[in-house]
């Protein structure tokens, strides 16, 4: 401890020597540090709600991510199965063609690998589309043509001239079929 109490300086507490801060509030000091309170307490809030944004931003960041891979992961086939869809339309066209005696081992050998094919399609979560004699769902399903019969209800498939494909419901490929057009009276 100091012993002589004329070298602390002035507004120690210890100190002998009245302060001029002790017997008035300056105003205009209060004022300042008044404002700056404010300045920092609005900055503050800014920031808390630059915080909230931020963090509410990055959290729909990570949803929108984890979807996305979801559906990488869950469609990372469907240009192959597109392809393979193709070769199995191929290969049905093969065995409607195979007729007589010696087509009869073609179209069994045909038949087996159209088996074959549909059951790894169905394990990849392949859904055929064959919507002959239901009612015409754009959804899923393109008119290339109309014909009139008068024994089917109106918009009805006739015929189905290539089936289509959903992959885990998801459209692969729209059913292509000839639609019944009513009958205009």
């Amino acid at each position: 401890m100091l012993e002589d109490p004329q070298t602390l300086p002035p507004g120690c507490p210890e100190s002998t020597e009245p302060s001029a801060s002790a017997d008035a509030a300056d105003p205009d000091r209060i004022g300042q540090l008044q404002a700056s309170f404010e300045d920092a307490e609005r900055k503050a809030r800014e920031n808390w709600e630059r915080y909230l944004r931020v963090a509410a931003e990055f959290e729909n960041l990570k949803k929108r991510t984890q979807r996305e891979v979801e559906n990488a992961h869950r469609y990372a086939l469907e240009g192959f199965i597109t392809d393979l869809v193709t070769v199995k339309d191929s290969l049905e066209l093969g065995l409607q063609s195979a007729t007589g005696e010696a087509g009869a081992g073609l179209k069994e050998g045909v038949e087996l690998t159209l088996r074959l094919f549909k059951q790894l399609l169905e394990k990849q979560g392949v859904e055929e589309i064959d919507p002959l004699h239901q009612p015409f769902d754009p959804e899923y399903q393109e008119a290339i043509g109309t014909e009139s019969a008068p024994q089917a209800g109106p918009e009805t498939v006739l015929r189905v001239i290539q089936k289509g494909y959903r992959l885990r419901g998801r459209l692969l490929r729209p059913a292509r079929v000839i639609v019944n057009r009513p009958d205009e009276a």
